[in-house]
């Protein structure tokens, strides 16, 4: 393995949407659009939950108008984006150990080991996602952005029950098997 990528571009994008949203700012349909069409968002995309369904909920929330999700997986997308305007401080110590993570000894680590590993490059992306909290698609581990953590007391960030570099280095090496 050569080289491990950390993708938050859809993340970045959803940060200019809710920094707009909280501040009674009209989000146009476009940007709406460019957002639901990201590649990295297609990855979380299936029967139940597609483009369609992120436009109409984030759309919902920008015109403060009354949303039923068709799918648990539409009601917790929204759900969730609504809970990331509620305390814009909170999403920022989300996104800022996102920003600086830098994973180059977990792959120093894989290559070192016995793990021959069938991808040169694996990429790390978050997504602002709805009931799972991972998903892997064959070289890309994609993490669910809401299931991140970050401790009110110390520095430390998790997902679930673990810390987020021995997350993301567990994910990684389903990934190599």
């Amino acid at each position: 393995m050569q080289r491990i990528k950390v993708n938050l571009e859809v993340i970045e994008a959803m940060l200019y949407y809710w920094q707009a949203t909280s501040e009674k700012e009209k989000v146009g349909e476009g940007y709406l659009n460019d957002i639901a069409s990201m590649p990295s968002m297609k990855l979380i995309y299936d029967d139940e939950f597609n483009e369609e369904s992120v436009r109409r909920a984030l759309s919902a929330i920008s015109n403060r108008e009354i949303f039923t999700g068709e799918s648990k997986k539409e009601g917790r997308f929204w759900n969730n984006n609504m809970w990331m305007l509620e305390d814009l401080d909170y999403t920022d110590m989300m996104v800022k150990p996102l920003k600086t993570l830098n994973l180059n000894f977990i792959m120093e680590k894989l290559n070192n080991s016995d793990n021959g590993s069938k991808y040169e490059e694996v990429e790390v992306t978050f997504v602002p996602g709805h009931l799972d909290e991972y998903k892997i698609i064959d070289n890309k581990l994609i993490i669910n952005f809401f299931r991140v953590k970050p401790s009110l007391y110390d520095e430390s960030t998790s997902i679930g029950e673990k810390e987020l570099i021995d997350y993301i280095e567990e994910k990684i090496l389903e990934i190599l098997k």
